[in-house]
């Protein structure tokens, strides 16, 4: 065990852990950030998807040693983002989710997206998307509602 400093959602994080836990657990069973889930454990399904340094980063199963002096962010600060805001009502708005699993990597890839191109075509959100399984094919309504975020991000 070693203590970790992990910055979290904007907070500096003190965790005594495994550093080769892998940052899932220790966001969902250390931190109560349970947005982000373990689908597969073998970042394939981008269910477990984060912001690290802005990017989204699949975590099902890298070390959380990997992650010290990187900025973390999970679904559950996006709601106080202006862009990750946008997208979580648009995906409310187009019905963007059935089961719901894999709609919190959805939403983090989309932010991401979105900060990066304001704009962009069908191609680039199939692009950003492309690490992320949905069983329920919800496809569509993701991508309509990605147009949407945009337009209103464009918008403001």
């Amino acid at each position: 065990m070693e203590n970790l400093t992990l910055t979290v959602n904007g907070k500096a994080r003190d965790i005594e852990c495994d550093p080769a836990t892998p940052l899932i657990f220790i966001l969902r069973n250390d931190l109560d950030l349970t947005g982000s889930k373990l689908g597969c454990g073998l970042e394939q399904c981008g269910a477990c998807a984060v912001l690290v340094d802005g990017e989204p980063t699949l975590c099902c199963n890298r070390p959380a040693g990997e992650f010290t002096g990187k900025d973390i962010v999970t679904v559950e600060a996006l709601a106080q983002d202006r862009t990750g805001a946008a997208v979580q009502r648009a995906f409310v708005a187009e019905g963007a989710a059935q089961c719901g699993y894999c709609t919190t990597g959805l939403v983090v890839a989309a932010t991401s997206l979105l900060k990066k191109n304001a704009n962009p075509d069908r191609k680039a959100i199939v692009e950003a998307l492309s690490e992320h399984l949905c069983r329920c094919g919800s496809h569509a309504r993701v991508i309509a509602a990605i147009h949407r975020a945009a337009g209103e991000t464009a918008n403001v």
